[in-house]
């Protein structure tokens, strides 16, 4: 059972993490913020480093799933993958995009070996894994590499996405039709 202490600081850190970054919130604002003592979350948490992975954990599964069209959609894998891009595309074009957390937080800790990253990076893979299945069952030539190119695809539209400011403009779902069309 997860306490309501825990829980709220678990929220705010998803949030300001991701909308500012790991490094631009310090563990005052986020007590502060969060409404808890930092005696409390050093309680839950021994360190910041502890707390980042932890929310990464908590908060990842949605973030991945969002993504994914529901099961008993009638949908073709290549329209599963193309699923994907579709919301990206939808939440590029959204206020308060700010890429995929679990880049994000990667690239700001410059640590693949950092246990946030290691979190980051489970979530990923599930989205490499999720494209590599589809692309098997399209019988594409080899779905392993179709799938982590499109797993790039996906982190570049969505680093793009925040350089620009603004939507991908289609771009990451049309070359996503590209790729699956050179691997059938």
């Amino acid at each position: 059972m997860t306490s309501p202490t825990r829980e709220r600081l678990l929220r705010t850190a998803a949030d300001l993490f991701y909308a500012e970054g790991v490094g631009a919130v310090g563990v005052e604002r986020l007590c502060q913020t969060a409404g808890v003592s930092k005696r409390s979350m050093y309680q839950l948490f021994a360190t910041k480093d502890d707390l980042v992975a932890e929310a990464l954990r908590v908060h990842g599964p949605a973030t991945v799933a969002h993504y994914f069209a529901p099961e008993d959609a009638d949908l073709t894998p290549r329209e599963r993958i193309l699923h994907v891009f579709g919301v990206l595309e939808e939440q590029a074009a959204a206020p308060g995009f700010h890429g995929c957390p679990f880049a994000n937080t990667t690239i700001e800790l410059h640590d693949a070996a950092h246990q946030a990253s290691r979190v980051a990076w489970e979530f990923k893979h599930q989205l490499e894994v999720y494209f590599q299945r589809q692309a098997a069952l399209l019988g594409a030539r080899d779905p392993q590499q179709l799938g982590t190119q499109l797993l790039m695809v996906f982190d570049g539209a969505s680093v793009r996405a925040v350089m620009r400011g603004g939507g991908i403009d289609g771009v990451a779902g049309r070359t996503a039709e590209m790729l699956l069309d050179a691997f059938a």
